[in-house]
């Protein structure tokens, strides 16, 4: 029935375009979305410089991302936990590359960066966690299941949060014992996983038709907010903390480069079609900064460097999203002719 669905979907807005009539509201903005998110970041980036004073913003971080994952939720159907369980070799490989190869990847890595347990706490907090959001728009544009990668976020996020503290422990050594506390964890939990997927679930069974229609023009716009504010409240901090978060740029770009193809590669080994292996490399790939700045926030002595830290990650991926797009969709495009074929 869901898979009817999408398809219908699908058909109605091809035979839109090929009627040259215009798409409707949402599928404009997904499909606008790169454009829509590089645009909130300069608007954030030139409030930053034109009005003094923004760093004020940061207590809205929070609540801003917590609606953009109610809303993210909201677009995903009751039945989707359950779902994903149904997926089981995707969802065995989608976890077993974000918390198993992915932390390998990046154990690789940290020696590259300087001996600074702060510095490295940032970029950990940011590499370990796969991303729950726009990853499933950015997979779809590629070409990937990003029907599959939704059904599995809610797994995601509560497995990163289970685990990060555990990886920080065993990566960041004695170090980590100063830094990380348990309670920014609890509250992340409960504040930006359990009541936004509680409202969205209470919404999808009791609002209307119309009112979960209109909410879901709304994940787009949602996120844009939270890096226009994100970028609005941190910029204005990065002349302290510039020249250290550059070190971890080159990390960032090296981890772009590889976390893909493993994921790719791994995917494919375990012999999961080429639609389903787009979404593990998009994944692997993309990470959950915008979720983990509260927890960077958090940590005594934070500011200014690793918001500066987990910024400068999620600069450095919207580029890579550009190349991701055009590069993962060129994947297993063989597998799709030999299938016509037959």
């Amino acid at each position: 029935m869901r898979e009817r669905s999408f398809a219908h979907v699908d058909m109605r807005k091809a035979a839109q375009a090929k009627l040259g009539q215009v798409p409707d509201p949402q599928h404009l903005l997904e499909t606008r979305q790169p454009a829509i998110y590089f645009g909130a970041v300069a608007l954030g980036a030139a409030l930053a410089f034109a009005v003094p004073g923004t760093e004020a913003l940061q207590p809205a971080i929070e609540p801003a991302l917590a609606l953009m994952l109610f809303l993210t939720f909201l677009q995903l159907p009751l039945a989707a936990l359950g779902q994903a369980l149904r997926a089981r070799r995707f969802l065995a490989v989608l976890l077993g590359v974000n918390f198993i190869a992915v932390p390998l990847l990046v154990a690789l890595l940290l020696p590259l960066l300087p001996a600074d347990p702060l510095l490295r706490l940032g970029v950990l907090l940011v590499l370990l966690c796969p991303c729950i959001d726009y990853v499933v728009t950015f997979a779809q544009l590629g070409r990937a299941d990003a029907r599959l990668l939704l059904a599995a976020t809610p797994w995601l996020l509560l497995l990163q949060m289970a685990l990060l503290p555990l990886y920080l422990a065993v990566l960041l050594g004695d170090a980590a014992a100063g830094l990380v506390r348990p309670g920014p964890f609890v509250q992340a939990f409960v504040w930006l996983i359990a009541v936004p997927l509680l409202l969205a679930l209470a919404c999808q069974r009791w609002a209307g038709a119309r009112v979960n229609a209109a909410l879901a023009l709304l994940p787009v716009p949602a996120t844009a907010l939270v890096l226009l504010v994100v970028v609005a409240a941190v910029l204005p901090q990065l002349g302290r903390a510039g020249p250290a978060a550059l070190r971890a740029v080159p990390v960032y770009i090296v981890f772009a480069l590889l976390a893909p193809a493993l994921g790719w590669q791994l995917a494919r080994r375990a012999r999961l079609p080429a639609p389903a292996a787009r979404a593990v490399a998009f994944s692997a790939a993309t990470r959950n900064a915008l979720v983990v700045l509260p927890l960077a926030l958090a940590v005594p002595g934070a500011v200014p460097l690793l918001p500066a830290v987990v910024v400068a990650q999620t600069l450095v991926e919207l580029v890579a999203e550009l190349v991701y797009i055009r590069w993962l969709a060129r994947l297993g495009a063989q597998d799709s002719i030999c299938a016509l074929r037959r």
